[in-house]
């Protein structure tokens, strides 16, 4: 018997997946499925709720365990499905008293919790690199967002917590490692001396000279220290990649969305990266159709695209969210937002097309995630037209073409 997963949503549910499976399994827990949900947007919600309905009708007998940020903020609505057993919160799926055989449902007030002790993971099943949580929670309140109420205040990981699990990683043979939280760049102020994120990343490479490649996940262009800065432009181990939580172009949506940068230190952002760092990939998230957004509006983010040099969007169509500010807004017709947000598509995919363009014939290292497939430097998608190798190993290869796909290249 063993315990199976489904994860929804960020990173850091993919880490708290495999926390909890370790978990999960170090407990003796017999068969079980483990739905952990994402309560970014309605279509998380209802995918998730899609395959626990799925799950009951498949796999009937099969305790069905439901956790994530939607099981959080609702956990009745959660518990009433069918076939679902529990509910676990977001403040308890990483206490091992929690996995125990038999523990009742336990859904704690995510508003108090206070710290951050990540559960070592050595293995992510499926993925060729490891996951890192340093930081969880969200102390800002964008009118759009509920994860505040699904996962509490900003608290971060002790450095020493950081540095020991990166450690482990390395030994357990991953040659990339992904630092992961819900604001990663709210790092530190929790902490004794309070240090920064780039303060942490600094001391992380030096004491673990091990590690090939760093690579952060998504972060506020608002708060990018000046230590980040400098390893970005002096360290070669963190990788040339950057994916900034932009969510629109123009600044007067950006202040309904009580966001903490303008139009214009979004540029300054984006130019500094490449200053720094010749060559770099910068991606975005990016919100179409919110509400009040005028054509004006849109076309400011679909301008700030070319302006800003974005390669790779992750483009989300507006989706009311319960509680929140903006859902009180006079909002936009759902067709209109899916209408914007395959323009928004569209002019990424051309951003990406180009930045492809530019690698041809340039040697990449590939990291494997199947033998003949994996992700550059630049988090680039690559396929090995000839030659192959051992997934979650580097190799190098060069550009010869490119698809929808992503790159094409051979062995070196």
């Amino acid at each position: 018997m063993s315990v199976e997963v489904l994860t929804f949503g960020c990173r850091l549910n993919a880490y708290e997946s495999e926390a909890m499976r370790d978990l999960a399994t170090q407990a003796g827990h017999g068969a079980a499925v483990l739905v952990n949900t994402c309560a970014v947007t309605a279509e998380a919600e209802k995918q998730a709720a899609q395959a626990i309905r799925r799950l009951a009708r498949e796999q009937p007998g099969t305790p069905i365990i439901v956790t994530g940020c939607a099981a959080q903020i609702a956990p009745e609505r959660w518990g009433a499905l069918p076939g679902v057993t529990r509910v676990v919160g977001n403040a308890d799926k990483l206490k091992p008293e929690s996995w125990a055989p038999g523990a009742p449902t336990a859904v704690s007030d995510v508003m108090t919790a206070r710290g951050v002790t990540p559960h070592a993971v050595t293995e992510f099943k499926g993925r060729a690199r490891a996951l890192i949580e340093v930081q969880q929670g969200c102390d800002h309140r964008c009118t759009f967002c509920v994860i505040p109420f699904g996962r509490g205040p900003s608290r971060s990981a002790p450095m020493g917590e950081v540095v020991r699990q990166v450690r482990a990683a390395v030994e357990a043979g991953y040659h990339e490692v992904v630092l992961t939280g819900v604001d990663i760049a709210s790092y530190g102020p929790d902490l004794p001396g309070r240090p920064t994120l780039g303060q942490m990343v600094r001391r992380l490479l030096a004491l673990v000279p091990g590690l090939p490649r760093l690579r952060l996940s998504s972060i506020d262009p608002a708060a990018i220290d000046e230590d980040l800065w400098r390893l970005l432009a002096e360290e070669q181990r963190l990788m040339p990649h950057l994916h900034l939580s932009l969510q629109h172009g123009d600044d007067l949506m950006l202040k309904r969305m009580k966001r903490r940068h303008s139009r214009a230190q979004a540029l300054a952002v984006a130019a500094r990266a490449r200053a720094l760092r010749p060559g770099i990939a910068l991606g975005a998230d990016l919100i179409a159709g919110f509400p009040t957004e005028t054509e004006a509006h849109f076309t400011a983010m679909l301008d700030l695209v070319d302006e800003a040099g974005l390669h790779f969007l992750h483009v989300f169509p507006y989706s009311e969210r319960p509680g929140t500010p903006a859902a009180r807004m006079p909002q936009l017709p759902p067709p209109l937002r899916r209408e914007r947000a395959a323009r928004l598509r569209a002019a990424g995919t051309a951003a990406t097309n180009q930045f492809y363009a530019a690698r041809m014939g340039q040697e990449e290292a590939v990291l494997l995630e199947r033998p003949d497939a994996g992700h550059t430097e630049h988090f680039c998608q690559i396929r090995l037209v000839s030659g192959s190798g051992e997934r979650g190993r580097v190799v190098r290869a060069r550009v010869t073409g490119a698809d929808a796909r992503g790159l094409l290249a051979e062995a070196a």
